[in-house]
């Protein structure tokens, strides 16, 4: 941290002068150690051939060890769940089926019956003035 002065401490007590260098020769010798770590960074060091050849022997060695595993075969459902996309969207799907089910058996009364539109009719409104009667219905199939 800087000091009160703002400038930064020292990093030895007494500085360069405290060992008998000079700023110039510290300035000097910071300078060749930059120049010195400049060419070491410009040249990296070269792999030899041979270490570069048993390290890819290892490799080639050790790498069909590392094959993936085949994975289990899921069950149907399963694979029908993840199609349809997931338990949130067969929750979707059995909340539209509850719903098309309610509405299907009990519609609402803007809504046609569905019974009345299938062609089915009921046996109370065959006839009108409740004469229906059963043994009236065997006794015509028996003619």
């Amino acid at each position: 941290m800087p000091g009160a002065n703002g400038r930064w401490p020292r990093p030895w007590p007494g500085g360069a002068k405290s060992w008998g260098i000079a700023m110039a020769d510290e300035d000097k010798a910071l300078q060749e150690l930059e120049d010195l770590f400049a060419e070491a960074r410009s040249a990296p060091p070269a792999l030899p051939d041979h270490l570069s050849a048993a390290i890819l022997a290892d490799a080639a060695r050790v790498q069909p060890g590392f094959q993936p595993a085949e994975p289990a075969r899921q069950p149907l459902w399963r694979q029908l769940a993840e199609a349809l996309g997931g338990w949130p969207a067969l929750g979707g799907l059995a909340a539209a089926s509850a719903a098309g089910l309610w509405i299907g058996l009990a519609p609402p009364s803007f809504m046609p019956d569905p019974v009345a539109l299938a062609g089915y009719e009921d046996s109370s409104t065959a006839f009108a003035d409740g004469s229906y009667d059963m043994a009236l219905m065997l006794s015509e199939d028996l003619q």
